[in-house]
């Protein structure tokens, strides 16, 4: 028997980032992360969360999915809702890799939100890997894994958060060094300033010396350079509170 995962929450909203954005998406947000981003919105997924055996899981999916599924609209290719683990950092959890397997089986699109710190050789082919890079701001450059650029396919994403200037001017270098256009679509992700109650105290502080960038900033630079990237911003938290959960 599949030893349990540690579950934050599971919930139904909107996919508010990647090259799938505005889609019904189901989340799964997994319990822990070796990461202490500068800007991390999910602090509280550190910590909290309950041991959920694998077909309590696929049960609570496929009890959201169900209105998806029976809908008169949908059409004959329709794979709606999609299926999101995040975090926290899902591959910490060595199960997650069985999770996202039969899901995948089950004939959902999976998407995997990763840190970019962990190994993603071993995960279904048939997953979305959305990788982050991680920029100076975060304050973890240094756990980048870029020996994960060699495993990507063109479904994944490479992902840059990026709230400064220096930001950009890396996330543009790496762009370059490693030609990762050609490898699959590239995210450029705005900082979204934290909310009062999503700041933590565990989380690592902005190294000294940036200058931060605002969105506007960052859309005008991507134009002006040329980029072959996709801008984006969180569009959940346009649409509801920053510090909401569950959405």
């Amino acid at each position: 028997m599949s030893d349990p995962l540690v579950v934050n929450e599971i919930y139904l909203s909107l996919q508010g980032e990647s090259t799938f954005a505005g889609l019904p998406c189901i989340f799964i947000r997994l319990t822990g992360c070796d990461l202490r981003c500068s800007y991390c919105d999910t602090a509280y997924a550190f910590t909290e969360g309950k041991k959920t055996p694998l077909a309590e899981i696929l049960n609570q999916v496929r009890e959201l999915a169900g209105p998806f599924f029976n809908s008169k609209l949908k059409t004959q290719n329709s794979k709606l809702p999609l299926v999101e683990l995040t975090g926290g950092e899902p591959l910490l959890q060595k199960n997650a890799l069985a999770l996202m397997r039969q899901l995948c089986d089950d004939g959902f699109t999976v998407l995997l939100e990763t840190g970019g710190a962990h190994d993603i050789s071993r995960i279904d082919p048939r997953v979305h890997r959305i990788v982050d890079l991680k920029c100076p701001s975060s304050g973890e450059v240094e756990r980048n894994l870029f020996s994960n650029l060699v495993h990507l396919k063109s479904t994944d994403e490479i992902k840059f958060v990026i709230g400064t200037v220096e930001d950009y001017e890396w996330a543009k270098s790496q762009l370059a060094a490693h030609r990762l256009a050609a490898l699959c679509p590239v995210l450029f992700s705005w900082v979204h300033p934290l909310a009062p109650e999503q700041q933590n105290q565990v989380l690592k502080k902005v190294p000294a010396g940036l200058t931060p960038v605002s969105r506007r900033a960052l859309a005008e630079k991507i134009i002006a350079d040329a980029l072959p990237v996709r801008f984006q911003i969180q569009q959940h938290k346009i649409i509801w509170p920053p510090e909401q959960r569950g959405v």
